[in-house]
């Protein structure tokens, strides 16, 4: 019976490691980013990248939230059109409520709501 539980145990564990981590409803704050640009160099932000940025949003490059804990990858429905939803926040300070997951040591947001941060 132990060998049993140990079994069960060990397999619980495995799986649980290989799912993503939902922290559930969360609100980030930050600036909307090109995530791979952001990723490449750390001073690819704010008003001196805006244009490469928004560039990288119109032909519908992975946008995220720089926040204080990391970047959020934006998904789901704000995402469509080639972010046709994000254009307007492209390299300004946000606030996004949405689904928050971790995987692989990545953060995701799938965005509910967007607004200009105070």
């Amino acid at each position: 019976m132990r060998r049993i539980m140990a079994v069960l145990a060990a397999g619980a564990l495995a799986a649980g490691l290989g799912a993503p981590l939902l922290a559930g409803e969360k609100t980030i704050k930050g600036e909307l980013v090109d995530v791979h640009c952001q990723m490449k160099d750390a001073n690819n932000k704010g008003a001196d990248h805006e244009d490469c940025a928004l560039s990288c949003a119109k032909r519908g490059a992975a946008m995220g939230i720089m926040a204080a804990d990391g970047v959020y990858t934006i998904t789901g429905d704000y995402t469509q059109n080639k972010n046709a939803k994000l254009i307007e926040f492209v390299a300004k300070n946000v606030e996004a409520t949405g689904e928050v997951a971790e995987a692989d040591g990545k953060m995701t947001i799938d965005v509910t709501s967007l607004k200009l941060a105070n």
